[in-house]
């Protein structure tokens, strides 16, 4: 087996990577020097302006669309980049979706497609990619968790149903692949500041009459002990650590980055 130590060489795919944290992930690994496809549902002549745009140099990212609760078109798009470079060597599982209702309103629709695209997605991609890392000989597997995923919340069903699976995966993966080159992960991030967050911010501020420092100190305080938001590029570092040979031996770990949010 080819042993590929060469970060330059590395192929990397990022699901859900055309904005927020999946964005900043592929940028970070495409300044270390990785060749980054980034995969979303856009239509792939605008998903290839948007990845452009974010970096401002055009091919640094290179788009795939494919939808995550298909599939067929999951497996379209592995096979698509493994038949092009030889192997996808670190895959990271970031597309995921958000509803927030108690069980008894939960929208059953909403429930099957969190599923896939949260969690059974990331089945498809690791099931169809990993034979090529093994081939390879090097693989890293990350998957986009949440503190969801190790502690509830009310009407967060699905999500905390999905994130919990998710890293049960990665712990059986991460089993699977013990006695090899290959590592699986999950990253999971508290209070991240998004442009999801940020409206929630905004909103606040406009119901309750506050300024923006006053409404997001009122939000971090009900969610986060450091009172402080996880950035995205902090969460991009952490996998770019988990990438890195210094992480050979970080196996299954669920991983938090949150403020001090699960330390209570």
């Amino acid at each position: 087996m080819q042993n590929n130590g060469d970060a330059a060489r590395r192929i990397a795919l990022v699901t859900g990577g055309n904005s927020g944290i999946g964005l900043a992930i592929a940028q970070r690994l495409a300044r270390n020097g990785m060749r980054v496809a980034v995969n979303g549902r856009e239509p792939q002549a605008s998903g290839q302006a948007m990845c452009d745009a974010a970096t401002g140099e055009p091919g640094v990212l290179r788009y795939r669309q494919a939808d995550m609760r298909d599939p067929r078109q999951i497996e379209g798009l592995i096979q698509s980049l493994v038949q092009e470079h030889g192997a996808i060597e670190v895959l990271v599982n970031n597309a995921g979706l958000q509803h927030v209702s108690t069980i008894e309103e939960f929208p059953v629709a909403m429930w099957d497609e969190m599923l896939a695209v949260n969690l059974s997605a990331s089945f498809h991609t690791i099931r169809l990619a990993l034979p090529s890392m093994r081939q390879r000989g090097w693989g890293r597997i990350i998957n986009i968790a949440s503190i969801s995923g190790l502690r509830g919340r009310a009407g967060k069903c699905a999500y905390n149903a999905t994130k919990h699976g998710l890293i049960g995966l990665t712990k059986a993966v991460a089993l699977e692949t013990a006695a090899t080159p290959i590592t699986c992960n999950a990253i999971c991030p508290g209070w991240v500041h998004t442009a999801l967050v940020q409206r929630q911010v905004e909103a606040l501020a406009e119901k309750e009459a506050l300024g923006m420092e006053a409404a997001t100190a009122r939000l971090l305080g009900l969610r986060q002990p450091s009172g402080r938001f996880v950035t995205k590029d902090q969460v991009a570092s952490l996998a770019a650590y988990l990438c890195s040979e210094d992480a050979q031996e970080v196996r299954g770990a669920a991983w938090t980055i949150d403020g001090a949010t699960t330390a209570a």
